[in-house]
């Protein structure tokens, strides 16, 4: 049967394709001749042109934020909570850009196109990307679309820090940034969490050194042990406890290592498996080195205050009490630099169980504080 949308839905939306051909210089010293980038809008941009807002994505994340692709979608985009008619990014007043950033493994140029140069598939060939990299070619993309500034931009985890770039990048095209479940930079905990991961990858015999796409293989096992480790930290161990507890996914135990005998066991391999069958174990790895490298004070001797000096934008910042992985303290560390800068900033903690992911839930008391903000913002 076919789908009925809600009145609070934007409905069917169809990805858009942007080409470049002027080459983009990379932090790491290596340059993207050409380039395309896949993103989705929703809304209607005014005739000012000061209603955009720009979503960036987290880690695993993609373009399709919103809506769905066809009537036969079940699922829709991936922050289909927060987009749309009446939302807390309001698509009635808002013109929404969403896109998939270069590297990655969704449409935009990444491991897995094609590289120009050499007719080959790029692999390992693929250059690294920074956070920095990516807020570049966005703005390259807000050119091609006529959009001067933007009226916010917003992103959860990988994507606040995008946000928080765009402030500190191009202070003048951006009036406000809302970052959440975000951190000024990686601890040490988190780098080891990504390198367990990345090993996981490296490790497996199908990755063939970041050529397995010529080779015909995928590295599953691989990118299901990265996954694996990845989720358990987007979860908080209440979330874990309340949801699976030390449930047994049979009637007894089978003393046997190979068995799934918890219910915990089951989801996280059902997770692994899901992920590994549609992420490209490249993007994976440059992805996490992004989140590894940001660090935008390391220009300033780690003055997080010198950092935001000539930012313009007014700051939202929202986090979670049980985000063990970008906790409140490194929101906190972010407004107290802000403040110490003189800029305008508003912070927000949310009570939520659900760990790092409560980013991309319907949680009542988030939507209302989110939707509280972008309501106030003057287009």
């Amino acid at each position: 049967m076919a789908l009925v949308f809600s009145e609070n839905s934007v409905g069917l939306v169809s990805p858009k394709v942007a080409r470049f051909d002027q080459p983009l210089a990379l932090a790491c010293g290596r340059q993207l001749n050409e380039y395309e980038i896949i993103y989705e809008t929703y809304g209607e941009l005014n005739e000012q042109r000061s209603n955009a807002v720009l979503i960036c994505h987290a880690l695993s994340g993609h373009h399709h934020a919103a809506g769905y692709h066809s009537v036969e979608d079940r699922k829709p985009g991936w922050w289909d909570t927060c987009i749309g008619p009446g939302k807390a990014i309001d698509t009635n007043k808002f013109f929404v850009v969403s896109l998939n950033n270069l590297g990655g493994c969704n449409g935009s140029t990444g491991p897995g196109s094609r590289n120009p140069e050499t007719g080959k598939i790029y692999g390992a060939d693929f250059p690294m990307v920074t956070v920095e990299d990516w807020v570049h070619s966005q703005a390259r993309l807000a050119d091609r679309l006529g959009i001067e500034q933007w009226a916010a931009v917003v992103g959860g985890s990988l994507g606040g820090m995008q946000a928080l770039q765009w402030s500190i990048s191009y202070p003048e095209r951006i009036r406000h940034c809302v970052a959440i479940a975000a951190a000024p930079k990686l601890s040490a905990q988190n780098i080891a969490f990504n390198e367990v991961a990345r090993q996981a990858i490296l490790s497996d015999p199908d990755f063939l050194d970041g050529f397995f796409i010529e080779h015909g293989t995928t590295p599953k096992r691989g990118l299901k042990l990265a996954r694996m480790v990845g989720h358990i930290t987007y979860l908080s161990d209440d979330s874990m406890g309340t949801k699976f507890g030390r449930e047994l996914k049979t009637s007894q135990l089978n003393f046997d290592v190979n068995n799934v005998e918890f219910q915990v066991e089951s989801y996280l391999r059902y997770q692994g498996e899901e992920f590994s069958g549609r992420f490209d174990a490249n993007t994976y790895l440059i992805m996490t080195k992004a989140l590894d490298y940001f660090d935008p004070a390391a220009v300033h001797d780690g003055n997080l205050a010198k950092t935001f000096a000539h930012a313009q934008a007014s700051f939202y910042l929202i986090s979670f009490t049980t985000d063990w992985r970008f906790s409140p303290a490194r929101s906190k560390e972010i407004a107290d630099a802000l403040i110490a800068a003189k800029k305008n900033v508003v912070s927000v903690e949310i009570d939520a169980p659900q760990g790092h992911d409560a980013f991309l839930m319907p949680i009542a008391r988030y939507l209302q504080a989110f939707s509280s903000y972008m309501n106030r913002i003057e287009i």
